[in-house]
């Protein structure tokens, strides 16, 4: 059994490794054929006259800013997106806290009786999950061998 989990993590990695040398071959030859139309541009652009030359460049700049202004958009559309989610969690918490200042200001009887509700939720709660055992999945390996050990 053993053994069998080494050569099955063996596996893994060499398809693992076999994957990712995959997409950097991949990669490089999109950075060769993008050097390609660089120079192949380069080159068109020696042949024009001086004010063509100009204006091509002009042209390549603004085709760079209008990709790096696309860019900057979306960036602010994610960040955004993100700004309203800690918004609506920071509702969320506030909402928590003044419930918990609302359980201090109560009278000591009242605190106590809330207290022993919230003591019997959480106790019913941990009964619920017993047993079960949450992980991550890149952490399966070293579980298992934490396991056998």
């Amino acid at each position: 059994p053993f053994l069998r989990l080494l050569e099955a993590q063996l596996q893994d990695q060499r398809r693992e490794h076999e994957e990712e040398v995959e997409a950097l071959k991949n990669q490089v030859d999109a950075m060769k054929e993008e050097l390609e139309k660089q120079q192949q541009t380069f080159l068109q652009t020696l042949q024009l006259s001086p004010e063509a030359q100009v204006e091509f460049g002009l042209q390549q700049e603004i085709t760079r800013l209008t990709n790096e202004n696309l860019d900057l958009k979306e960036l602010l559309e994610k960040l955004e997106k993100n700004e309203k989610k800690l918004k609506k969690q920071l509702k969320i918490y506030m909402k928590k806290v003044q419930d918990f200042e609302a359980s201090q200001a109560m009278v000591p009887a009242e605190r106590r009786r809330y207290e022993r509700n919230m003591q019997a939720a959480v106790q019913r709660k941990e009964k619920d999950f017993q047993g079960m055992l949450e992980y991550y999945k890149e952490d399966e390996p070293l579980l298992i061998r934490n396991l056998i050990t």
